[in-house]
């Protein structure tokens, strides 16, 4: 209990916390933490490194369920979202991957209400991501054309 206090405090609303898990044991030192606005990914032990991705930058979200990980009760979640640094990100071997999923879409629509962003305000951050570039001016990318 202390331990979800501590999350608490350092992260704020913290909807849902798992870590990567080998062989279906959550023995490794990768954490993930899903907020009410981010997505956070704590790796390390002596040496952290995290990273952060808010949720209304996420685009699209998949769901690799491979033999050996569904065998265990786990699957990999993977993340395409509109930020710089992380514009793909791996949930590897989480255990009950639907129902983390659940949680994430239901925690990425209400940032989505929050924020007023639609899929057609994505549209434009997909094809910069992608180097759509409009070399002659016509206010087309030239890898549409």
């Amino acid at each position: 209990m202390a331990n979800m206090e501590k999350l608490k405090r350092d992260y704020g609303d913290v909807l849902w916390t798992g870590k990567k898990c080998i062989c279906g044991l959550p023995i490794s030192f990768t954490r993930y933490i899903l907020t009410d606005t981010s997505l956070y990914t704590k790796v390390g032990l002596l040496n952290i490194k995290e990273d952060e991705i808010d949720l209304y930058k996420i685009m699209d979200k998949n769901m690799k369920l491979p033999l050996g990980q569904r065998i265990v009760g786990c699957g990999t979640i993977i993340i395409i979202s509109r930020d710089r640094d992380t514009p793909e990100k791996h949930l590897v071997a989480v255990k009950k991957p639907r129902e983390v999923k659940k949680i994430l879409d239901a925690a990425v629509k209400a940032q989505y209400d929050k924020y007023m962003v639609r899929g057609r305000d994505m549209v434009g951050a997909a094809l910069g991501a992608a180097g759509g570039m409009d070399m002659d001016g016509d206010g087309i990318p030239d890898s549409l054309v």
